[in-house]
């Protein structure tokens, strides 16, 4: 029966059921634990000199994760490593803008891009993994940022949001269906990583002890939450199976 506004009651009550349901596969989603076999990758973020303690763009307590990354690794067959790879004088630098600070917005052609201090540029120490990180399975390294004209953080998708990595193919030709992410750093790289993770059509976790954040202005928070309704799940190292 229609209400004073045209609104049926049998709609509204089946559109409630429907929400219900839909916030209990979340729930249930993200109680998941991922199983770890041939089917399953763990994607390492940019664990680099420059985003640990003593590195230009450092994030606190970014060494940390470490030695809970050569630890996590051990289980896996399938490791592919992240790295930022940027040429001198890339657009998303503070000093290739006059006037501008690290850590401004401008807008750029492909949407507002945060600048950050000169960091990971090519062949320079900072860009180099870090020396103690022990994963000599990892069978590929995917370099991103490397496009003068455009940031990336995502493993699998430039800031652009067009352009591939190369990541998904590989993945699918594999026959990947879960990927498990740790790294650097939470709110940026790790975050966007792992929302195009799903978008891409793979089941995604990401290894909350395993990683480390920015958290600029609330970014933390955001790329929880963020990652949370695009169906990335959250788990801790220990939750993994052995």
């Amino acid at each position: 029966m229609a209400g004073a506004f045209g609104i049926d009651r049998r709609s509204l009550i089946a559109g409630a059921g429907a929400l219900g349901a839909a916030a209990a596969a979340r729930v249930a989603r993200a109680q998941e634990k991922p199983v770890i076999d041939e089917r399953t990758i763990l994607i390492v973020v940019d664990v680099q000199n420059d985003f640990c303690p003593g590195g230009s763009l450092a994030v606190p307590g970014g060494d940390e994760v470490v030695p809970v990354i050569n630890a996590l690794a051990k289980r896996f067959s399938h490791v592919v490593m992240t790295q930022d790879w940027h040429p001198a004088g890339h657009s998303s630098f503070a000093s290739s803008h006059a006037g501008k600070r690290p850590f401004e917005t401008i807008a750029m052609a492909y949407g507002q891009q945060v600048l950050w201090p000169d960091h990971c540029v090519q062949g320079t120490k900072g860009a180099e993994f870090r020396a103690d990180l022990a994963i000599p399975q990892a069978q590929a390294v995917i370099r991103k940022g490397y496009r003068r004209e455009v940031d990336s953080y995502s493993g699998f998708v430039e800031a652009d949001r067009t352009t591939p990595t190369g990541l998904t193919g590989y993945l699918r030709e594999r026959g990947i269906l879960r990927v498990v992410i740790a790294g650097l750093a939470t709110d940026f790289c790790v975050n966007w990583t792992a929302q195009d993770a799903v978008r891409a059509g793979f089941d995604c976790y990401v290894v909350e002890d395993a990683c480390r954040a920015i958290d600029l202005e609330g970014s933390l928070a955001r790329a929880w939450a963020e990652m949370a309704d695009n169906d990335v799940v959250r788990i801790r190292s220990s939750e993994l199976p052995g």
